[in-house]
């Protein structure tokens, strides 16, 4: 059961309060009658009409986006902008939010998505899920980095990294990443652990999900159906 305005609401089409005006003008009906009461609950399968015409289901969404630099991984913030500027407005209606986070100089592959238990799953550590950075550094990564990191790190501050893996790419300064956990600034913390400081960072993946490049930086899509169902079977 869901309330009437947020019903409409999370079709993207009308602003909470835009729905709360639309039902108390008798413009809505729910199962044929006209209802006025935008906190009235309606079942998920319930018809709703507006001004006579089906508003169909308000299923879950699911989009890629190319997180640029500068923007944080929130779905509001009182003085900076957070990565949902970069959708329409219909999709702001929609309750998305990121799925895990990207620190705000780091670019890259963002899921957003209204899916609440399947954005738990994702980020439980029991799903073992890979996030796969492009990492470039000060300094050459080398053979003993990779076991370094094979082994998991255990940082100053104390933390003990789960094992990942670091794949050297040429000029020496450069390398994928791949660890199974998401801990604050870790890729960060990691690499300074090995006296090689990051200088520019991007994840390149996230579970089955591949950055499409094509995007550019601050451009997204929804995920096609593929992709959905490999996330579903993560």
């Amino acid at each position: 059961m869901q309330r009437l305005d947020k019903r409409l609401a999370d079709t993207g089409r009308w602003s909470r309060k835009q729905a709360r005006q639309l039902i108390r003008a008798g413009r809505v009906e729910v199962a044929g009658q006209v209802c006025r009461a935008p906190e009235q609950k309606v079942d998920g399968q319930a018809p709703v009409r507006v001004d006579g015409t089906d508003i169909g289901g308000a299923g879950p969404v699911y989009l890629m986006l190319y997180k640029p630099a500068g923007l944080i991984s929130a779905t509001r913030d009182a003085g900076q902008e957070t990565v949902l500027h970069l959708l329409p407005q219909r999709y702001r209606r929609m309750g998305l939010f990121p799925v895990g986070r990207l620190d705000k100089d780091t670019e890259g592959l963002l899921l957003l998505t209204n899916d609440g238990p399947l954005a738990h799953r994702l980020l439980s550590p029991r799903s073992h899920v890979d996030k796969v950075y492009y990492v470039e550094v000060d300094g050459v990564l080398d053979e003993g980095d990779c076991r370094a990191v094979a082994a998991g790190l255990a940082l100053p501050d104390g933390l003990a990294c789960l094992p990942g893996r670091l794949e050297l790419l040429e000029g020496g300064g450069r390398g994928y990443l791949t660890l199974q956990e998401g801990k604050y600034h870790q890729v960060k913390r990691m690499m300074l652990a090995l006296g090689k400081p990051v200088r520019y960072l991007k994840r390149v993946g996230f579970g089955p999900l591949i950055l499409d490049e094509e995007l550019g930086k601050g451009g997204w899509r929804a995920l096609t159906q593929l992709e959905i169902q490999a996330l579903f079977g993560q």
